[in-house]
């Protein structure tokens, strides 16, 4: 039976140890770290993931700002208000929820962010200084993952890592940690998407199996040796029964993987608030920064 790696927990210990650092600060007269939130339209998945963040800000002490926009806003706009963000020094953090609407280009809105509080990592400058292990913002998602993997003594020195997915935001940053030196790290890593042919050649002799490709149960028991670690990154929606209509599943089809890896993320409950997390160490992390603290 693998080691469930319990990622709501794990993120409650760690979002604790942040409110103790923010409760001396505050008490020693500073102001509390300010995170500053952008969400356009009505997307359903957006707005909980945002009122969660909201939430995970109180309860740690900082304030937080949402601007709740319209799906038409013009992307002048929408560069207007991110140009009036960048400019207030009280704000340390400010994210842009994706996906935005497809007549706005993601790319200049994220790169307009100002990189010394763009928290989310994802701008140009901080994917750079990630390719060349500086100090950078580590993107929210890749960061909870090594952390967990951290806290849970996942070894990974000379380990084969495959990495199924390339998206900027979770796949390629991740394939770089993994590989980079230190712990957790040092990792020979295969990058894999849902177009690799023969996958189950790559992620069979993998020790670590990181899915996230945003397809339901796409990682079957069959397809990882005894003893993998498989991280589910994914998440999605699929009709229910249940009183809300809908349950959320991850990528991995947990319940044939449970019995044949050593430790697995379950969702919900893994890596999901673990990213959560990660969005308040580097708002901390600007924080900090700002202040000299």
């Amino acid at each position: 039976m693998a080691t469930i790696i319990d990622g709501k927990s794990l993120a409650q210990k760690l979002r604790s140890e942040i409110k103790e650092e923010v409760y001396h600060y505050l008490n020693s007269g500073e102001r509390p770290p300010h995170l500053a939130a952008i969400l356009v339209g009505d997307d359903g998945a957006s707005k909980t993931y945002v009122a969660s963040k909201e939430r995970d800000c109180d309860f740690v002490g900082f304030d937080s700002t949402v601007h709740r926009l319209p799906s038409d806003i013009t992307e002048n706009e929408l560069l207007k208000l991110i140009e009036s963000i960048n400019s207030n020094e009280d704000i340390d953090g400010l994210i842009v929820q994706l996906p935005l609407p497809k007549h706005i280009n993601s790319s200049v809105v994220t790169d307009s962010i100002n990189p010394e509080i763009d928290v989310d990592g994802f701008h140009t400058i901080n994917v750079g200084r990630l390719t060349k292990n500086e100090d950078t913002y580590i993107s929210a998602t890749p960061f909870g993952v090594i952390k967990m993997l951290e806290e849970y003594g996942i070894e990974t020195k000379g380990k084969h890592c495959v990495v199924i997915g390339r998206s900027n935001i979770v796949g390629r940053p991740m394939s770089i940690l993994m590989s980079r030196g230190g712990y957790p790290g040092e990792s020979t890593v295969t990058i894999c998407h849902r177009y690799t042919e023969n996958l189950k050649s790559h992620t069979y002799v993998a020790d670590i199996v990181i899915v996230a490709v945003g397809i339901p149960h796409f990682l079957k028991g069959d397809m990882v040796k005894e003893g993998a670690v498989v991280i589910d990154v994914g998440i999605t929606r699929v009709d229910s029964d249940n009183n809300k209509g809908y349950k959320l599943v991850g990528d991995a089809d947990f319940d044939s993987l449970l019995d044949k890896s050593s430790a697995i993320t379950p969702v919900p409950g893994g890596v999901g608030p673990m990213t959560r997390y990660g969005l308040l160490y580097n708002t901390l992390k600007s924080y900090k920064r700002k202040l000299n603290l």
